[in-house]
């Protein structure tokens, strides 16, 4: 298939997977770089319209009891290997969701030392992979997409790359800017890919700044992949299951899908990949394995769900029927027996956005 600025196929590898590494706490966000401007401002969503719309602002909470005791990040390794680097590939990061918070990633980025303070890439052959969700309900989400799209050719000169997958986002402002208020069947009634985008954290401003060479960029990600035993995707559900029965086959039905243009087969993908939690309760480990067993890979990365809705956290109020504050993130979340790590932090939700340095096989 065709793939997007800085896509390319991913290495595969059948080697054991090394055991997840635990994660110290990382060091407080950097500064802004000098090159900081005023971002727009954010806009809250407006009422919910009548008719369905698969990802509003208030994901449901699910109460789930999490001992005091058990990490963020799990210990448990899935084999005693140790696998050395390949040659000719540098250390493997991940992004979770941006979600338009361009601030926050520079920080991030920075402190990975992906990035210079002037925001250009300084990682020489490092390896960088983003899960998608880079618009809405943040400030600048067209920032983020051109940070994405200027890394991945200066990682790529540099000897490294940088590529991004398709996340629900990116399926939702596609759709809000090709088909706007057409109306599509959304299952529960007539909806339209504009009032979704808008209930969901749409913001005006990236909108109005949102290019073609933005949308053709988007609609050319994969949606998934599959690096050193890591099967990387955007959501927490088995639904790339009806897409195909191979990481390739995969990806050229979700392009493809959307290179018809048809409104209500893009809203199909969008709903089915915007499903969550699949992995999360007593069938998780068997729902990974299924997906590893039909693509690759040794442990699942994902987006998509927030790690404070993944541990029933958010929602809690403390004695006074107060807010009990932010939720608590302090790394990636490995979970499904030790065969699931979540990397959306929850920035919207003041949260933190990760950038993980993942271990690589051989």
């Amino acid at each position: 298939m065709t793939q997007g600025a800085g896509q390319g196929p991913a290495a595969r590898t059948t080697a054991a997977m090394p055991p997840f590494p635990g994660y110290a706490a990382p060091p407080p966000h950097a500064p802004a770089p000098p090159y900081d401007r005023a971002a727009p401002p954010v806009q809250p969503p407006p009422a919910a319209p009548e008719g369905y719309t698969p990802t509003e602002r208030d994901l449901p909470v699910i109460g789930q009891a999490v001992p005091d005791d058990v990490p963020t990040v799990a210990l448990t390794p899935i084999t005693e290997h140790h696998a050395a680097p390949r040659p000719g590939l540098g250390p493997l990061f991940v992004v979770g969701d941006v979600h338009g918070y361009l601030d926050q990633l520079h920080a991030a980025l920075e402190a990975q030392g992906l990035i210079d303070a002037n925001g250009s890439w300084c990682a020489g052959n490092a390896r960088l992979w983003f899960l998608g969700d880079f618009t809405d309900r943040g400030p600048d989400g067209v920032g983020v997409i051109d940070l994405v799209m200027r890394l991945s050719a200066e990682a790529a000169a540099a000897g490294g790359y940088c590529k991004a997958l398709m996340g629900n986002h990116e399926l939702l402002i596609i759709g809000a800017k090709r088909f706007a208020d057409t109306p599509v069947n959304s299952g529960a009634g007539t909806a339209s890919f504009q009032a979704a985008w808008l209930l969901n954290g749409g913001q005006r401003t990236d909108m109005e700044r949102l290019e073609d060479h933005h949308l053709q960029w988007m609609s050319r990600l994969d949606a998934m992949a599959e690096e050193d035993g890591h099967l990387l995707v955007h959501s927490d559900t088995t639904a790339y299951l009806e897409y195909g029965d191979s990481i390739e086959a995969v990806n050229d039905s979700v392009t493809e899908a959307l290179q018809r243009n048809d409104p209500d087969e893009c809203w199909d993908l969008f709903r089915k990949f915007t499903k969550r939690f699949a992995f999360r309760d007593e069938g998780g480990p068997v729902a990974v394995r299924e997906l590893l067993d039909t693509y690759g890979g040794r442990r699942l990365v994902h987006g998509h769900s927030p790690i404070p809705y993944l541990l029933g956290e958010v929602g809690a109020e403390d004695e006074d029927g107060e807010d009990g504050g932010a939720p608590a993130v302090d790394g990636p979340h490995l979970y499904a027996d030790g065969l699931a790590l979540a990397m959306d932090g929850g920035v919207t939700m003041a949260g933190k956005l990760l950038v993980v340095q993942l271990p690589l096989g051989g």
